[in-house]
């Protein structure tokens, strides 16, 4: 191989990588704008009790929080929420969304 050729490769490889970096850099643009949205529709639809109690939950058990943050965005975008969510009805709902998750174990007891 001559320098010329060994330049070609080295040109193509960059291009390559600066266009998965500018693929990756777009991919998390678009997830940090739905992250926003989704915390904008968050603050219009939760009581600061219930947001202090989700951002709680976050911390725990950043799933679970997850889910319900997506449930609660799209029922406020379906228009199915009327009113704010009360702490209550977070409880509540958390509660739903916990009992869903729960496995089942069996357990067999020899003797």
């Amino acid at each position: 191989m001559n320098d010329d050729e060994l330049e070609a490769i080295r040109q193509r490889k960059l291009a390559a990588l600066q266009e998965q970096a500018l693929r990756k850099q777009q991919e998390e643009e678009r997830r940090q704008q739905a992250e926003a949205q989704i915390q904008a529709i968050l603050r219009g639809v939760l009581t600061e009790e219930a947001r202090a109690r989700l951002q709680n939950i976050k911390l725990v058990k950043p799933e679970l929080a997850q889910a319900v943050e997506y449930q609660l965005a799209t029922l406020a975008q379906s228009g199915r929420l009327q009113g704010k969510i009360t702490d209550d009805q977070l409880k509540a709902l958390l509660k739903q969304i916990q009992e869903k998750k729960r496995e089942t174990k069996i357990r067999f007891k020899r003797v």
